[in-house]
């Protein structure tokens, strides 16, 4: 399937990166938006970037007005934040559901967005439960087309590094011949490929993908 315009959001993190370059290689994507908070510097004739605020729902809508899919990565730590669960809320849960806002505005064939494994609005952990609630919400929203991917740990290099992760993406990997798929680390251009792909198939409705599932929709 070929796609006229795609939007991109978060294209600076460890997923949006991978989205990216495998966008510009993918001869069947003409236009790319990316959308960010400060300006995107990387040159290209498939990019288009635009800065934007992200509480503006007009604006939003603004960016993706033409774009068939919507892609999102977006997520902060509480590092970033200064452990304030407030700012982190606006993040992880405030800006990603304006985007979802923004293409029920626009009737956007399919947006699909990176969530958790775990992800539960019920959860004890304010991490899961804010993942599980803004899956919920837009849910709520009855979009064309939805797809959530749950990664567990992802393996991949970041431009910060995050302690907790990397022991956790050693540990996983010496391990995972005895852990349940769905628990078993991925690799982050892994998912960026699935998303792709997936988009491309284009099945209505609101869809979950775990490891097996991003697995399986790698080619």
């Amino acid at each position: 399937m070929k796609f006229k315009e795609v939007t991109l959001f978060g294209a600076t993190g460890l997923i949006g990166g991978y989205l990216l370059k495998t966008l510009l290689k993918d001869s069947n994507i003409h236009l790319i938006n990316i959308v960010g908070r400060k300006p995107f510097y990387l040159k290209h004739d498939k990019i288009n970037s635009t800065v934007v605020d992200f509480t503006d729902i007009n604006s939003l809508s603004n960016c993706i007005n033409k774009s068939e899919v919507v892609y999102v990565s977006i997520g902060t730590t509480m590092k970033r934040v200064n452990g304030n669960k407030s700012e982190y809320r606006k993040v992880d849960f405030d800006i990603i559901y304006n985007i979802a806002k923004a293409c029920k505005q626009k009737s956007v064939n399919h947006l699909l967005f990176v969530s958790s494994l775990g992800a539960n609005p019920k959860a004890n952990s304010f991490y899961l439960s804010l993942k599980g609630e803004i899956e919920n919400s837009i849910h709520n929203l009855e979009l064309n087309c939805t797809s959530v991917f749950r990664p567990s740990v992802l393996i991949g290099k970041r431009s910060e590094t995050r302690l907790g992760e990397c022991i956790a993406q050693t540990v996983m990997s010496l391990l995972k011949f005895f852990i349940p798929s769905k628990y078993k680390p991925i690799k982050a251009e892994d998912v960026a490929k699935s998303m792709i792909n997936v988009s491309k198939k284009n099945k209505p409705g609101f869809h979950l993908y775990h490891y097996n599932e991003i697995k399986n929709n790698l080619y």
